[in-house]
């Protein structure tokens, strides 16, 4: 057997090592999932539990005391589970991530492998809980007697652009959470102030005109009222404008995502 030792030979053929480590990330990603959900209290019922009440809440707030409208005849509390569900993906990918090198510190100092695989792999995680939470969304439909139209078809798609959105900045609070510890404090108030400017709680069609454009930076706004419109059918209009700025400030943040990742793992052994 021969040892071939070519400088750069490990980055140029980087993208090429994450399918050969391809059993790596199921690895990481099923233990992520059994450490979560194993010798829980509620267990998977908190993937349950969490969205729900969070429904309750924006629904008795936003639908009963302000009184915003709904998608069309859709129940506002639909309205509002349909966009809670990526939002919860967005939310835990985001979290998971972020401190996912920190958390297999052994591992990342002590052999090479693409780090990318780890921050990716925790999105499992993440749709995991969306999987357990459609199971109330399906409920909820059959309580309102609500059934899909042909658009639900199109939902995988809509799962693939909030995975991408979540990726993004992941990986690049991920990096800097490696070099400051303290950056995960800040994590938390990203995702609570992300909630409240993105159409969870209520519709995009409440957005005044002048406002529209700023709003569309939020790259959730896209996937969500996308989400609404797979769901709900016809009764959730989907603005085709506002859809294109946040698919493309989407792949703005994953470029930059990736970039700012790629460009300080190679210090993230000594760092951590």
């Amino acid at each position: 057997m021969q040892t071939i030792l070519e400088p750069g030979r490990a980055e140029k053929n980087y993208w090429r090592d994450l399918w050969h480590y391809r059993e790596l990330f199921q690895v990481l990603a099923w233990r992520d999932v059994s450490v979560r959900y194993k010798q829980t209290v509620i267990g998977v019922a908190w993937a349950l539990i969490r969205p729900f009440l969070t429904m309750l809440v924006f629904t008795v707030i936003f639908g009963k005391v302000a009184k915003l409208p709904s998608e069309g005849t859709a129940p506002y509390a639909l309205m509002v589970f349909a966009g809670m569900l990526p939002w919860q993906f967005f939310s835990t990918a985001l979290s998971e991530a972020s401190n996912s090198l920190v958390a297999n510190a052994n591992l990342v100092s002590k052999v090479y492998f693409p780090r990318l695989i780890v921050p990716t792999a925790t999105v499992v995680v993440a749709f995991i809980d969306f999987l357990i939470s459609f199971l109330i969304l399906v409920g909820m439909m059959l309580w309102y007697r609500f059934l899909p139209g042909p658009q639900i078809l199109l939902l995988p798609v809509f799962i693939v652009l909030a995975f991408f959105a979540s990726l993004g900045p992941g990986l690049w609070i991920t990096a800097l959470n490696v070099k400051y510890r303290d950056f995960r404090y800040v994590i938390p108030f990203i995702v609570q102030f992300g909630l409240y400017v993105s159409p969870v709680g209520f519709s995009s069609s409440v957005i005044p005109e002048e406002w529209r454009l700023l709003y569309s930076l939020n790259p959730m706004v896209g996937v969500i009222d996308g989400f609404r419109w797979c769901i709900l059918g016809g009764e959730a209009a989907l603005d085709w404008r506002t859809f294109g700025i946040s698919m493309a400030v989407t792949a703005f943040f994953l470029w930059l995502g990736v970039r700012k990742f790629r460009a300080t793992e190679k210090s993230f052994a000594d760092l951590i």
